[in-house]
């Protein structure tokens, strides 16, 4: 089994797939600002599956020293890490111009250049480890420019997923393998709004579609696939006036 390192893990996405990844016998490496949380599931985890191994740290992404630190603790004290999925967000954005640069400006630095300080120390640990499994959680979002209170939140998930397929380039042809993530909706306390679409997955479902693209490593995939596979055509194809009363 490999050890797995899961940053925004104290909850939403990134809790479900610690359950997730523990019940297939993974051990796992868990960080996120709140460390009660983390703690409450590293006991229910550890209560469920008695042999994984379960660390916790507390950890902002926004804090980038942190980041390298973190990593670094989790793969002295587990023997090396063998996958790092990169989940950490936040979605507060605002339509542009509406005076609300702040949170804009903070759903970029955490979406992103916090996104960016995780992927370094990701892959500083596996060009020496010479292996390792990068994932980096994206949007459906991503695939093309959005309005309203997405566009900020749209464009650093697209960012990050361009980050990921550089480092795939990167490392082509060498053990170190790149999975970028596209969900589309799926119940977590970042849901907002779309907790009311009907095309809304629970998180369970959700999750367990994205689990099973990471065991797979596949290079990417719009999670769960039905209806997000076909639906991933449609909104990079209608026009502008279509999609702005889509979102």
């Amino acid at each position: 089994m490999t050890t797995i390192l899961i940053t925004g893990a104290s909850s939403g996405l990134g809790a479900e797939m610690a359950r997730q990844f523990a019940a297939l016998g993974h051990d796992l490496a868990l960080c996120a600002r709140r460390t009660e949380r983390l703690d409450d599931l590293r006991a229910e985890i550890v209560a469920a599956h008695p042999g994984v191994r379960v660390a916790v740290k507390a950890l902002d992404v926004n804090d980038h020293d942190a980041v390298f630190r973190v990593f670094e603790e989790f793969a002295e004290e587990l023997g090396g890490l063998d996958r790092v999925v990169v989940n950490a967000g936040l979605g507060k954005g605002q339509p542009l111009g509406t005076g609300r640069f702040d949170a804009n400006k903070a759903t970029a630095e955490t979406n992103f250049i916090g996104a960016l300080a995780q992927t370094e120390a990701a892959a500083a640990i596996f060009r020496r480890q010479g292996r390792g499994h990068l994932v980096m959680v994206s949007s459906f979002s991503a695939l093309r420019g959005m309005p309203k209170n997405i566009t900020t939140y749209a464009a650093t998930k697209a960012a990050v997923a361009h980050l990921a397929e550089g480092f795939r380039a990167d490392v082509h042809g060498t053990p170190i393998k790149v999975t970028v993530l596209y969900p589309g909706y799926i119940v977590s306390e970042m849901s907002g709004t779309s907790a009311r679409t009907p095309l809304m997955a629970s998180t369970e479902k959700g999750v367990r579609a994205m689990v099973e693209a990471i065991e797979k490593e596949k290079k990417s995939a719009r999670v769960p696939a039905w209806p997000w596979a076909p639906l991933g055509f449609v909104v990079k194809h209608v026009p502008v006036g279509v999609l702005r009363r889509m979102s």
